[in-house]
């Protein structure tokens, strides 16, 4: 799994994990996010129970996972955070925060940890980082493709952490974090948007909601990276995508 650090100024880190080689080629790939401030761990969309043991060791290269504090899910699917009694195992008092709308549906994959559930109103909530850094805030981005879902947006760091907006399904040789060359990364992410997202509605809601915000790079959880330009460029390209139909 390669780990590398996108950001790093004045004790702010983010680390993404990914291009999982160890894995079953019927197991789609995922990246996931660390933040590191203040002392303060945060994992987002951690993974499913399949790359568990690689994330982990990932991770542990970085840091002490017991002291991971905090877990963000998006939504509800499997490969979010079906591992969630495997890390409440390792991280039994962090807090993980996740739409309130499934937050019994979560529930299946661990009921007893439903106490460090932090369910998250359709409004959004901030989730605090300390008192020399701004929070980081979770952006409604429901119907993008899940009915409660959500982005989050460090406005530290500038990084919106996007989910399952912007992925792409990569080539199984791909190795690349980063777009490099957006035209040619379209093939990878059209069939993905044009099925799972539902609403163009929704998604030109959320393209504004992210216009108002000040982001250098958007981080899917899978496929790659996009920063500076690719930015815009595929805010540009999602708001005129048709979708909604399986056909």
């Amino acid at each position: 799994m390669i780990k590398k650090p996108i950001f790093e100024k004045d004790g702010h880190t983010w680390f993404v994990f990914g291009r999982e080689q160890k894995k079953f080629n019927t197991v789609i790939d995922t990246n996931e996010y660390l933040i590191i401030s203040n002392e303060q761990y945060i994992l987002l969309d951690p993974g499913g129970t399949e790359i568990f043991p690689n994330v982990v060791a990932a991770v542990s290269e970085v840091v002490d996972v017991g002291k991971i504090g905090t877990f963000f899910c998006s939504h509800q699917d499997p490969d979010i955070m079906s591992s969630l009694p495997l890390w409440m195992g390792l991280c039994p008092k962090a807090k993980i925060y996740l739409p309130a709308i499934w937050s019994d549906f979560i529930a299946h994959f661990g009921h007893e940890y439903v106490d460090n559930f932090v369910k998250v109103p359709d409004k959004g909530v901030s989730i605090p980082i300390g008192k020399d850094k701004a929070d980081l805030q979770l952006i409604p981005a429901h119907y993008c493709h899940s009915s409660g879902n959500f982005s989050l947006y460090d406005p530290n760091a500038k990084i919106l952490f996007s989910g399952d907006i912007g992925a792409a399904i990569m080539p199984i040789d791909a190795n690349e974090l980063e777009v490099t060359d957006f035209q040619q990364h379209i093939q990878y992410m059209d069939h993905f948007h044009r099925r799972w997202m539902p609403s163009e509605r929704a998604l030109r809601n959320w393209v504004a909601r992210v216009r108002e915000l000040d982001v250098d790079m958007m981080c899917p959880q899978h496929g790659s990276i996009f920063s500076g330009e690719n930015v815009g460029l595929f805010l540009d390209w999602l708001e005129q995508l048709e979708v909604g139909s399986a056909h």
